[in-house]
């Protein structure tokens, strides 16, 4: 059996006497599209950092590619190969497009604490971030300020920064919170488009999104996962109809 491209064991997370993640056992295949659904208050953005290192586990593992990523800072989970995106864009707005983009390349392109290199200079870094804002859309912005994007331009931005250090294994939290469906079908596409080969872990509240993006839906309630299969199967879980989904699919009409 292939190691998985991430791997949750006993994890746990308490803030004080509070419990938030209340042991989840999780494995998410090299290459699967895993959404991780459930009421406000279940704990997502929490497992969220946990796997990232924002916050460390009060118990349990979280292994990448086999790896135990305890102890490790968010920035050396990244040079491992998992990257995230967070519910609010985080951008540098003042900075072009292109010059946000070519930021996040550096570290892959070998450029470390290099304060002499100009990076203006380097054709390998303008092509990759080129290449990068034809992936998502926004060539025609290229030099344009990133705070005059749109709201769903400076999203599709963020996912751009989010794969640009050529992680295998994206993180989306709430990647299309607060658009239209137009902006939604827009993200979603750049997200099949941008992931293609990649691990794709995802926190979404918009089923449509869910559905018609993962391969794999957990449900977390109350800090525990009470269902994790494919879309199918989740969506006919007596336990996850009345947890969560069937209010979550009404709300969606």
């Amino acid at each position: 059996m292939s190691t998985p491209a991430l791997e949750l064991a006993g994890l746990r997370k308490s803030f004080g006497r509070t419990e938030i993640i209340r042991g989840v056992d999780l494995k998410i295949a090299k290459g699967e599209r895993h959404a991780v659904i459930g009421p406000n208050g279940a704990g997502k953005s929490t497992l969220f950092n946990l796997i990232t290192g924002r916050f460390p586990p009060t118990s349990g593992t979280v292994r990448l590619h086999g790896h135990d990523l305890t102890g490790l800072a968010p920035f050396e989970i990244n040079r491992m190969g998992l990257s995230r995106s967070f519910q609010i864009t985080n951008i540098f707005p003042k900075m072009t497009v292109f010059e946000n983009v070519r930021c996040s390349l550096l570290w892959s392109h070998g450029y470390r604490y290099s304060f002499w290199n100009m990076v203006s200079r380097s054709r390998d870094l303008t092509e990759g971030a080129d290449r990068i804002l034809e992936q998502i859309n926004l060539t025609a912005r290229r030099d344009l300020p990133a705070g005059v994007l749109s709201y769903a331009e400076q999203r599709a931005l963020e996912i751009g920064i989010t794969i640009a250090g050529g992680a295998d294994v994206i993180m989306l939290d709430e990647p299309t919170a607060g658009m239209s469906h137009s902006e939604t079908d827009y993200i979603v596409d750049l997200i099949r488009t941008v992931t293609q080969d990649k691990t794709l872990v995802m926190v979404e509240h918009d089923m449509g999104v869910v559905f018609g993006l993962a391969d794999t839906i957990s449900v977390l309630v109350y800090g525990e996962i009470i269902a994790s299969g494919t879309p199918e199967a989740v969506r006919g879980d007596p336990k996850v109809q009345e947890a969560y989904l069937g209010a979550a699919l009404e709300a969606e009409h």
